[in-house]
């Protein structure tokens, strides 16, 4: 299995570079698109022959450009950059403070130094606060204690409970609509209640946070572009 790991490129404009992978489990072709990068990567049974892959990937030509034209380009944050602070557009502006302020309408970062690092720091900080103001309110509500919370700025998940009641958020979350970071939050302290998705935990994210299919829905649809905003330029 020499090609493992092997880039394909698919012709066309522009070309597409294909990340090829081969699994004993697999038993089809499968095709995967990051909603986060745009990497493409071709899963394929280990002893399926190359060129069935490149077959397929040609067959595929429309459906996978398609899921790459979707995906929204990465944003790096700097002085004059554009950023959601719970779903509200704030400009980034350099002005003459000692640390990364944000207001109603702006993120205010000191004249000299890196940008993307400051508003991120000012980020996290809202984050914190408003996710232990809220988990401790819907934790009220469940009539239970959560554990330690821990920010990260995790890919796979927006949130998690652990059976000892330890709560993660992504911080990333705080880009998010007010409404959504509380479905997320009042979710996660369901699970205090009930450890599983059964319909009894439904009942309890309904039960603490009514209407909360309509925060879902919008994470479903656009949590991947929370995802687009980068900190680590100057």
């Amino acid at each position: 299995m020499a090609d493992i790991g092997k880039p394909l490129t698919l012709s066309g404009a522009p070309e597409v570079e294909v990340t090829l992978r081969r699994s004993r489990r697999a038993r089809r072709l499968s095709l995967r698109v990051s909603q986060l990068d745009g990497r493409v990567t071709l899963t394929l049974p280990a002893s399926l022959p190359l060129s069935s892959a490149q077959d397929f990937l040609r067959a595929q030509d429309g459906w996978l450009r398609r899921q790459l034209g979707g995906i929204v380009q990465p944003l790096t944050v700097t002085d004059g950059a554009s950023l959601p602070i719970l779903g509200v557009p704030h400009l980034v502006r350099r002005a003459p403070v000692r640390a990364a302020t944000i207001t109603a309408s702006e993120v205010l970062v000191p004249e000299r130094g890196a940008v993307g690092p400051r508003v991120k720091a000012a980020i996290l900080l809202l984050a914190r606060a408003r996710i232990n103001d809220r988990a401790a309110h819907y934790a009220a509500r469940a009539g239970r204690s959560h554990g330690p919370i821990a920010l990260r700025d995790t890919r796979g998940r927006w949130g998690s409970c652990a059976a000892n009641g330890r709560l993660m958020f992504s911080w990333r979350l705080a880009l998010a609509p007010a409404e959504v970071l509380d479905y997320v939050i009042a979710h996660e302290v369901a699970h205090l209640v009930q450890m599983n998705h059964s319909p009894a935990f439904w009942a309890e994210v309904a039960r603490l946070y009514p209407g909360y299919e309509r925060p879902r829905d919008w994470l479903r649809q656009h949590g991947s572009s929370l995802h687009r905003y980068r900190f680590d330029a100057s």
